[in-house]
């Protein structure tokens, strides 16, 4: 698949969803996308990211993407990033340090759901929550900041 291709079923895949700000869900995968660009990363990963939550958020199926025409590493960085329902933290973080390119993706995701203009239109326990959540994860990841 082309890039314009994964776009486009990612965008149909989410077609209808929102944020925790109202906004459409498709926002938040077009800026992890771009952040993936904007810090050095290769097709693989953009298309990685424009697919970030899909599985996660069963709008594709796990079969969908073994099945999919994308790259062996791109379907890779994808599961690497997907939650696991009771999956603790750490472990999250170890699969995406252990997979080649999935760093950048969440990397770029994290960026994004902090992003203070994102939060700030959250009530302020939420904003709370989720910052919290945020700077553990990039801890684990050893990411700066």
């Amino acid at each position: 698949m082309t890039t314009a291709e994964v776009e486009a079923t990612a965008r149909a895949a989410h077609a209808g969803q929102t944020d925790k700000a109202g906004h459409p869900y498709a926002e938040h995968l077009r800026a992890v996308a771009e952040g993936v660009r904007a810090r050095g990363g290769d097709e693989e990963q953009i298309a990685a990211a424009w697919l970030h939550d899909a599985v996660e958020d069963d709008r594709l199926t796990e079969q969908w993407l073994r099945e999919a025409a994308l790259t062996q590493r791109t379907k890779d960085i994808v599961l690497a990033v997907t939650k696991r329902s009771g999956e603790p933290p750490e472990a999250y973080a170890a699969r995406i340090l252990a997979t080649p390119g999935a760093l950048l993706v969440k990397e770029a995701d994290l960026a994004h759901n902090a992003d203070p203009a994102r939060l700030a239109v959250l009530d302020e326990a939420t904003r709370t929550r989720l910052a919290g959540k945020y700077t553990r994860m990039r801890a684990l990841l050893g990411l700066a900041g």
